[in-house]
């Protein structure tokens, strides 16, 4: 049986004359806790909205079970029901209640009824810890704690892949464990993730399989063993060496 979910191929953007992503080819697989490592400017959350289609790829394709999602006419709303996304910025509606959150893209997008949606935001809500606040608007909430409901609010969805950009980076270091925490449980769980991050201890400890970027290509990539443990390039070695001797 085929696993693959995405294939990426030969994926290339471009704003205006300058070129972010060159020729980007890799596969996402059931069950893949993929992390995109590199420096800031190398590309990784330009290739991640390419693949949410929250930016048009200018050459190559994406694959999602075999069809091509940046083909014209391609229902781009359906496909990012499947692919969900959780920003650095939380994104979440200020005017709403984290519970309401969480039930509003079900209701629209998927098209079921509120109670129904109900339940469904409160198993996710609870599952990341935040139930005790869904009466809660965002701004009365922490980072850490927006970033849990925006993770529950993209769950609600029943995703088959989740992106996440930059989950932990705008949030204080004592709420990147909260976040992380999270993330660890779905992965153990099979989640299918791919993560852009710059933590490297959860790319290394997490993933099975790591990407690292730089000047928007894939310079290497591989088990993090292999990218963390040997990694061949010189670019990888340098970027990896402040980590490493740590």
């Amino acid at each position: 049986m085929d696993n693959t979910i995405l294939e990426i191929k030969h994926l290339s953007k471009s704003f205006g004359t300058h070129q972010v992503l060159r020729d980007i080819d890799f596969t996402v697989s059931k069950g893949d806790v993929t992390s995109i490592i590199g420096a800031s400017g190398s590309g990784k959350s330009t290739l991640l909205r390419c693949i949410n289609l929250l930016e048009n790829p200018t050459s190559g394709e994406i694959l999602y079970h075999g069809q091509n999602v940046v083909a014209r006419g391609f229902n781009a709303p359906a496909y990012r029901s499947h692919v969900g996304m959780v920003f650095q910025s939380f994104n979440l509606f200020n005017n709403m209640t984290v519970l309401d959150n969480c039930i509003v893209g079900q209701v629209k997008v998927l098209k079921k009824n509120k109670e129904e949606a109900r339940v469904h935001a409160m198993e996710y809500l609870e599952k990341v810890g935040m139930a005790p606040y869904i009466n809660a608007k965002p701004r009365q909430l922490s980072g850490g704690q927006k970033q849990r409901v925006a993770v529950a609010r993209a769950l609600a969805m029943d995703p088959e892949v989740l992106l996440f950009d930059e989950p932990t980076s705008a949030l204080d270091p004592e709420m990147v464990g909260e976040v992380l925490t999270v993330m660890r449980g779905l992965a153990a769980e099979g989640m299918t993730m791919l993560v852009v991050t710059h933590e490297m201890a959860f790319a290394r400890d997490v993933s099975n399989h790591v990407v690292y970027m730089n000047s928007g290509v894939i310079c290497e990539e591989g088990a993090p063993q292999e990218v963390f443990g040997n990694p061949r390039k010189q670019e990888t070695q340098d970027f990896l060496s402040r980590f490493r001797n740590s």
